[in-house]
């Protein structure tokens, strides 16, 4: 009789476990306590919350992609758009927000225009810090001291201050704030925040095409994807793309040269060497 009963009370419980929640079974016997509730909800721990809420969050500039930001945006060649401010101190740029157009104005006046908008430039070096990038454009800012520059004439009691004499005072430094830390980014991304002073695309009329207008060899050697020594950066470029290395010396003489280096050894490797913007030597290697 108790091993029947047995087998009862075991056969209700295991049915338990398909009634719905919040319900219980009732005591089979007098004195047995009823069962606790299942638990309507389950909590979730806290940790997926904080997980969710770290991966909502912008990730920052990481080695590898400065490297590369570095190898396709260091040392090219750019038009200017509007006047680059000279100076050490170098003139900010708030990414996102519109340009202040009167403190460009006085930042011309006051430090002098490196570059005027149509000249061409070229960015020597960039600078990565926790919220803002520093661009070098030919060399960056520097402070030049003229004596004339801190002279000032008094006519009956009132003071001008002296202009500006040297308005070519070396390059401009750029600088990129972002306001937070530097978001990770392309070189082509980095290119656009730059919009606003420099244009990288070198846009050509859509009536005509640019490589017509270019002397015969050089027009062969781009549908060949040659690169022929009288080239320019953006022939280069059109002819064989953008190089898996760039490489910058100096000779005995103190010139500066670059050499753009596609392919890698041993397997064929072609080295394109520029002296400023045209090429001066191609040797070729496998």
């Amino acid at each position: 009789m108790n091993v029947r009963l047995s087998l009862v009370l075991v056969s209700l419980l295991l049915a338990g476990g398909n009634v719905p929640d919040g319900t219980r079974l009732r005591p089979l016997l007098p004195g047995l306590p009823d069962p606790p509730p299942f638990p309507t909800s389950v909590p979730q721990p806290d940790i997926f919350m904080s997980v969710g809420q770290e991966a909502k969050e912008p990730t920052s500039l990481g080695p590898q992609t400065r490297l590369e930001i570095i190898r396709y945006v260091s040392g090219e060649f750019a038009k200017a758009v509007k006047p680059l401010p000279g100076g050490a101190k170098g003139f900010k740029i708030e990414v996102g927000k519109k340009l202040d157009e009167k403190e460009l104005t006085s930042a011309v006046r006051n430090h002098g225009a490196a570059a005027s908008p149509g000249d061409t430039v070229q960015i020597t070096a960039l600078e990565f810090r926790a919220k803002e990038i520093l661009v070098l454009i030919n060399g960056g800012g520097r402070k030049k001291f003229h004596l004339r520059e801190h002279l000032q004439v008094g006519i009956g009691g009132a003071t001008t201050p002296p202009p500006n004499l040297d308005p070519n005072n070396g390059g401009s430094t750029l600088i990129l704030d972002y306001g937070a830390r530097v978001p990770d980014m392309s070189a082509d991304d980095l290119m656009h925040d730059l919009e606003p002073f420099l244009d990288f695309s070198k846009r050509r009329s859509a009536a005509v095409n640019w490589v017509d207008t270019l002397p015969p060899q050089y027009k062969q050697a781009i549908q060949d994807h040659e690169a022929l020594v009288g080239m320019d950066h953006e022939m280069v470029l059109a002819a064989l793309g953008r190089p898996d290395h760039k490489v910058r010396e100096r000779d005995p003489d103190g010139h500066e040269t670059e050499d753009w280096i596609y392919g890698n050894p041993p397997s064929r490797t072609t080295f394109v060497t520029f002296a400023g913007d045209r090429v001066i030597r191609i040797k070729k290697f496998g």
